[in-house]
């Protein structure tokens, strides 16, 4: 009995330690994301950190359209690096958890 539970510990460290490298990996994973006609260019890591953000000359004239370009287009930058962020952290989770009985129901 204690030999199981040492091993599920061992493999619960091991997934432990996987979730916290491909936290680090996503640090290098860059999404994309841009306005419908390509004013307004966003680039995340898929832990949600801004690299970049390219603004079209025309979106510097009127303050309160380039603020909604801004609203609009960071949220849909999120959304993709969450859904990447998510799958990949889900994915390796997956992976390393032990076999206990029932846990396949969650």
């Amino acid at each position: 009995m204690f030999g199981d539970m040492m091993n599920m510990m061992g493999k619960l460290k091991e997934a432990q330690k996987k979730v916290e490298e491909t936290k680090k990996r996503l640090d290098t994973v860059l999404v994309d994301a841009a306005s419908n006609d390509n004013k307004l260019k966003i680039t995340l890591t898929a832990n949600r950190t801004i690299k970049s953000i390219e603004i079209d000359d025309e979106l510097l004239i009127d303050k309160e359209q380039l603020e909604d370009y801004l609203v609009l287009t960071l949220n849909k930058a999120i959304e993709k690096a969450t859904q990447v962020n998510e799958t990949e952290l889900a994915a390796v989770a997956k992976e390393g958890m032990p076999n206990i009985p029932g846990m396949d129901l969650f």
